[in-house]
């Protein structure tokens, strides 16, 4: 099962995971990072700042989750902005180094199984960030994904499309389509965190830890992996049946364990 840490806030679980990727990262210079966007991961973002101050970064390499597909790489909230704005130039990475998939309309038919080769050369993801939609989609495998799946196009729910709104004028500029990393190559990561905060996002946490493994619920594919560490702040544990004994599971947990 997975490991399941519940942190008072979204600063604490940040740091939490910011100390693993700089124990990651001292270990492995090369080390190969999953990176995602939106919200959820920011804290990460903000904690690692400080705490990568005299590492070097220089040879770390990251894949994206997923882009937009058909928007122009420069928009402010295609996929690779965000990336480039939000962890490559505030961690000082080598943006040569970090991709995103191709979301361009020319090539777009073979994009997703060059992403596969990227990933594959670069000897597969260390460290995969995940967040969860309130649908249960990780990356923007909607319901109804396949947990075989590898990086392809797929058509955005409306739930989805509005859920992204927000960084939109208006939900009409959101694009329909997008291309993504399948549950099939996120499983491939060596180990996952999946962070989740807030009670919206209870019920989609609920399922994917503690429910029926299921297409419907695309982030219970976690469930399949044998390394997966779940950081979620009070509110969205706020409907595990099993929280308490998460919570003491990791006060007792030896040290030597780590994550």
């Amino acid at each position: 099962m997975a490991e399941v840490v519940i942190v008072p806030t979204p600063a604490a679980a940040g740091e939490l995971v910011a100390d693993e990727i700089v124990r990651l990262v001292r270990t492995r210079p090369d080390a190969v990072l999953g990176l995602a966007t939106g919200s959820t991961p920011l804290p990460v973002y903000t904690a690692l700042r400080p705490r990568l101050t005299g590492v070097d970064v220089s040879r770390v390499r990251g894949f994206a989750l997923d882009e937009y597909v058909g928007i122009d790489p420069r928009h402010p909230e295609s996929y690779r902005s965000v990336i480039t704005r939000e962890v490559v130039e505030p961690l000082g990475l080598d943006p040569d180094r970090i991709r995103t998939p191709d979301g361009s309309l020319d090539g777009i038919e073979h994009a997703g199984e060059d992403y596969e080769t990227a990933i594959a050369a670069a000897g597969g993801v260390d460290l995969q960030l995940l967040g969860i939609g309130t649908s249960g989609h990780i990356g923007f495998n909607e319901p109804g994904s396949s947990f075989a799946s590898r990086t392809r196009v797929k058509t955005l729910i409306e739930q989805t499309r509005a859920d992204n709104a927000r960084f939109f004028d208006s939900i009409d500029d959101v694009p329909r389509h997008c291309i993504t990393q399948g549950l099939g190559t996120i499983l491939d990561a060596r180990h996952l965190f999946l962070l989740a905060f807030g009670e919206g996002k209870a019920d989609a946490v609920a399922g994917a830890v503690e429910g029926p493994v299921t297409s419907s619920l695309p982030g219970s594919a976690i469930q399949l992996h044998p390394h997966v560490t779940v950081v979620v702040d009070e509110a969205a544990a706020s409907r595990l049946r099993n929280a308490d004994y998460y919570r003491y599971a990791f006060a007792h947990k030896p040290a030597w364990q780590g994550f």
